[in-house]
């Protein structure tokens, strides 16, 4: 088997993932249909591997998202050199893509970009995900770097340990004087509680963890996917929740919020993991993060 990646066939299956159909990604290559068919079914000859599976909109199989990834990448150094030599046009910027989960998001990860030098100017394009997912965007190559709860690297990436993100278990006074009157784990079994979308596990694992690991949280349970949204939601009394203690301590300090569980909170290990290039602008916002997070989160 040919080893050799032809650069056309490598940009031409990136371009039928990122457009989602071979005609869109014809139109945006400026060439016929056939040609992007051509070129993906020669790479896939030449990789002993199916690399795209042909639905709609066209998703990369686990051997396509490793050519994609080295296409990302490829075009990320193209565009280094190319500003390196001079190339560029004047003031043009580096766009640095990356994965966060919306906790990080809305406590501590915006203060870290804006410590990030604005020469040479950076593009920031954020891709909100759920911290046990954001390795999943890093391995399908959509991002350069994540925020993610994995110490195991994807494959071509660095990582290195940021803290911990506390929660507290956390409602309304109304709340707790209503439906948490017996015993905490018991009466957390049939509360109504929040989650921020249907993968949320957090409430589930705070529960089993008092119960000594036995049952969840009730299954009465109100989806609020945003951060901000699910304190306030929290302190309007829906549900309870675990809320990031850098959002809970004001809330709890005016009595909006009290806490459940002040013994037991609920420690989340973050991790930035990156590609493995020397690109200078993935290099500051790293240093960024690293130095908000040694700062904000817990050891």
């Amino acid at each position: 088997m040919m080893t050799e990646l032809p650069l056309d066939q490598v940009r031409t299956l990136l371009a039928v993932v990122d457009e989602g159909t071979f005609d869109a990604a014809a139109a945006a290559l400026h060439v016929t249909p056939s040609a992007v068919s051509q070129r993906v079914k020669a790479l896939e000859q030449r990789t002993g591997r199916v690399l795209l599976v042909r639905t709609k909109p066209v998703r990369a199989t686990e051997s396509g998202e490793v050519v994609v990834r080295f296409a990302r990448q490829l075009a990320r150094l193209e565009r280094d050199a190319r500003a390196e030599l001079g190339m560029s046009g004047p003031g043009e910027p580096t766009r640095v893509s990356v994965a966060v989960n919306a906790d990080s998001l809305s406590t501590w990860f915006l203060g870290a970009l804006t410590r990030v030098p604005a020469d040479p100017p950076l593009c920031f394009e954020l891709r909100r995900e759920d911290e046990t997912r954001t390795a999943e965007l890093l391995r399908e190559g959509r991002v350069m770097a994540a925020v993610t709860s994995s110490a195991d690297p994807v494959a071509g990436c660095s990582v290195r340990a940021l803290g911990r993100l506390r929660y507290v278990a956390a409602a309304s006074a109304e709340f707790a004087g209503r439906h948490l009157g017996g015993p905490l784990p018991q009466a957390l079994t049939v509360a109504p509680v929040l989650t921020f979308d249907r993968d949320d596990d957090l409430q589930d694992a705070f529960v089993r963890g008092l119960s000594g690991g036995r049952g969840g949280a009730s299954p009465v349970r109100h989806l609020v996917p945003t951060s901000e949204g699910f304190v306030q939601a929290v302190a309007a009394g829906l549900g309870w929740g675990l809320v990031p203690e850098v959002q809970a301590e004001p809330l709890l300090r005016t009595g909006r919020l009290v806490a459940l569980a002040p013994d037991h909170p609920v420690d989340v290990p973050l991790y930035w993991q990156q590609w493995k290039l020397d690109a200078p602008a993935l290099a500051a916002v790293a240093r960024a993060v690293v130095a908000t997070a040694t700062e904000t989160l817990r050891g």
